[in-house]
């Protein structure tokens, strides 16, 4: 799976309507102080007062950076750092949260997205943060972990999709006020949540050809079928068994924002005070969505919108929302593209084989290859893909279909040609080309389109559910207005 991005970008996996995994470039994260330990569970996922600690950490910790107060002694400034929330036995710092706003003010304003007021621009960010630090200690205990060599990898990827050199990509990162070893970490946070995606959900999506049959047949029905929608939408939550009077608070909370957008409000400014959605501080952009990429309930409300109008307030069962209708696009040009026909080898780097091991097999399999042995019986024996059982058959591959590392080096080769080993984000492979042609493939894309909307809809609302369950399971302890 490809990953993709801008030079700095925001704290998003999934909470809400956000789809993408992203995060930022501010935030260092400290390793766990122990073991997670069993706590009541927080059923408000905004920042607010949860159960007290029965035994807390200090509310204050000595600490280098500035950010913090300062206390003087005879001969030396001692400079503290207070504890603004405490995720397990772990703690959260004004200093991680001043270094989160200083990037995030950054990034809004290259974006000409004007910031909420400070207060509820801590408390957003505290609430990233303290879902970031629950997903990277449950990944600790599950044993998710990922090396430098993989991050370094994926650090030259983004360079080159930035048409960078690698220090031209540090320098333009150190730039907006990051510093390359943070902005590192942040990357490797990123890989290990994701794979803790992959591991938790991904594999327990499926979607059936009755599922894409039912899909385009209700598009071909539908008037305005073939459009594409970019949208922004406002989110408030509302907790899993909230009492009447946490519903009421919502309700004013979500009333205030549409009264200030009749008022004329600017969309954006208002979807960052208000809304709780991870794209709260991008105006609550989610970017382009087919119809089946949406919430049904969002559907039939967008159909009526012009570019610039927005929704009336919805409810879900997540919460109230308001969406906003930004432009329109159609779906339905031909596609016509050269594909290839290949089959491939995969042994994958993961927590039981290390990149050296992974290699080192790859070429084995490979020397085997040269001295006559058979591709497809090779693939059997040796490679963890689900094309294994054919003979590491992957089929008619089109432009796009695979991560740029398989298809660059899948371009470079002649027909029946083996390359040597391929490395990608999912290991090493053997890859092998066996036919080329040219093909209208817009009925077969349309399917793939449809079978990857429907995909990704059942794995955003699988992980959203999952990260708030992690999220009410963890002993959570706000002290940000414990002034």
């Amino acid at each position: 799976m490809r990953i993709a991005h801008s030079l700095i970008r925001p704290l998003a996996w999934g909470a809400g309507l956000a789809v993408a995994l992203l995060v930022t470039a501010s935030h260092a994260q400290r390793p766990a102080a122990g073991a997670r330990t069993p706590a009541p569970a927080s059923t408000t996922p905004a920042a607010a007062s949860t159960t007290p600690a029965a035994a807390a950490p200090a509310a204050a910790i000595t600490r280098t950076p500035a950010a913090a107060t300062r206390t003087s002694t005879s001969d030396r400034t001692v400079l503290v750092d207070r504890v603004v929330a405490i995720v397990n036995d772990e703690a959260l710092t004004q200093y991680d949260i001043n270094e989160q706003t200083r990037a995030v003010l950054v990034q809004m304003k290259a974006q000409k997205v004007t910031p909420p007021a400070p207060d509820v621009l801590e408390k957003q960010l505290l609430d990233r943060l303290i879902t970031e630090r629950v997903l990277m200690q449950y990944a600790k205990e599950s044993g998710i972990r990922v090396d430098d060599t993989q991050v370094e990898r994926t650090l030259s990827r983004i360079a080159q999709d930035n048409k960078m050199t690698p220090e031209e990509f540090r320098k333009a990162i150190e730039r907006e006020g990051v510093t390359f070893s943070k902005y590192r970490d942040e990357i490797r946070n990123e890989m290990i949540i994701q794979r803790l995606r992959e591991r938790e959900v991904e594999g327990r999506v499926n979607v059936s050809d009755a599922e894409v049959e039912l899909f385009l047949a209700t598009l071909d029905a539908q008037s305005g079928g073939d459009v594409e929608y970019r949208i922004a939408h406002i989110l408030v939550l509302v907790p899993e068994q909230a009492t009447p009077e946490q519903v009421e608070t919502r309700v004013r909370k979500v009333e205030e924002a549409m009264r200030q957008l009749r008022s004329g409000g600017d969309f954006g400014q208002i979807a960052a005070t208000f809304s709780d959605a991870p794209d709260a501080l991008q105006g609550g952009n989610l970017g382009w969505r087919a119809p089946a990429r949406l919430p049904t309930m969002f559907v039939d409300p967008i159909r009526s919108l012009k570019p610039g109008q927005f929704s009336g307030v919805l409810r879900s069962a997540s919460g109230f929302h308001i969406v906003k209708l930004i432009e329109t696009r159609s779906r339905k040009d031909p596609t016509v593209v050269e594909q290839t026909r290949v089959r491939h080898i995969l042994v994958k780097v993961n927590e039981v084989t290390s990149e050296s091991d992974a290699k080192a097999k790859i070429e084995r399999v490979k020397e085997r290859i040269d001295l006559g042995a058979k591709f497809d019986e090779q693939a059997k024996l040796n490679s963890e893909d689900g094309s294994a059982s054919k003979g590491g058959e992957l089929g008619w591959i089109s432009p796009g279909d695979t991560v740029p590392d398989f298809e660059a080096a899948m371009g470079r080769l002649k027909v029946g040609e083996l390359s040597g080993p391929v490395r990608t984000n999912f290991g090493w492979h053997l890859i092998q080309v066996e036919e080329r042609r040219t093909q209208d493939i817009t009925t077969e894309r349309q399917r793939d389109q449809a079978r990857l909307a429907l995909r990704q809809r059942k794995s955003d609302e699988m992980f959203q559910d999952w990260v708030r369950q992690q999220r009410d399971r963890t002993y959570v302890e706000i002290k940000l207005d414990e002034r």
